[in-house]
């Protein structure tokens, strides 16, 4: 899998396109403030963009989705349980709801979607274990976990989603978190403070 980080907006919020070579097929996670430099990717590659990947739709992950899939003319996906709540309001563009399990299919590298409430009631995270690696928003970064405290944030469900999601990804796993440096589980497992003490709990 190949892999285009895109770091924009105040938050320094990570886009990613993710892809397994020029001309072929292409999805694009947490579009939250760029249009431009994601198109100019996608049309450098010549890609074909198969849908708009949310792991949440906190605005700094969604708040372009809309005008990509308009561009595109493409799904945007997310979980349903996204849409509950007060603050997401008016941001009903996702066309297409996730539970947890579903499969994707990026030209045979076979993508597979996990439910991660914590961070928000919604919370996805995306992982190939062909490539062995997990685009997880903002459940997990490579030194502490998401935030619990907004709207639909459960300290409770952020446990259940590290110890039976997160915790059993190997250590050769690279995490792509929504803010910040990629890490392997094996870095995660050693540094990050939040994730040992809640995996110990």
């Amino acid at each position: 899998m190949k892999i285009k980080r895109i770091i924009c907006g105040s938050l320094e919020a990570n886009c990613y396109i993710v892809y397994e070579q020029g001309g072929g097929s292409a999805y694009i996670i947490d579009p939250g403030y760029d249009v431009k430099q994601t198109q100019n990717f996608v049309e450098e590659q010549k890609l074909t963009v198969m849908a708009i990947l949310l792991t949440h739709i906190h605005h700094d992950h969604s708040g372009k989705a809309k005008a990509l899939a308009d561009i595109y003319d493409v799904e945007v996906c997310a979980h349903r349980a996204e849409l509950d709540f007060d603050h997401f309001k008016g941001r009903g563009y996702a066309s297409k709801f996730f539970e947890g399990g579903e499969t994707l299919d990026l030209d045979g590298n076979i993508i597979t979607v996990f439910h991660t409430p914590g961070h928000s009631a919604g919370g996805l995270c995306y992982y190939s274990e062909k490539s062995r690696t997990a685009f997880t928003g903002d459940t997990i970064f490579n030194v502490d976990l998401g935030y619990t405290h907004f709207p639909g944030g459960s300290e409770k469900d952020m446990k259940t989603s590290i110890q039976n999601v997160v915790n059993k990804w190997g250590n050769d796993v690279t995490i792509y978190p929504g803010h910040g440096d990629p890490a392997t589980m094996k870095s995660v497992r050693e540094v990050n403070r939040e994730f040992i003490d809640m995996v110990a709990k």
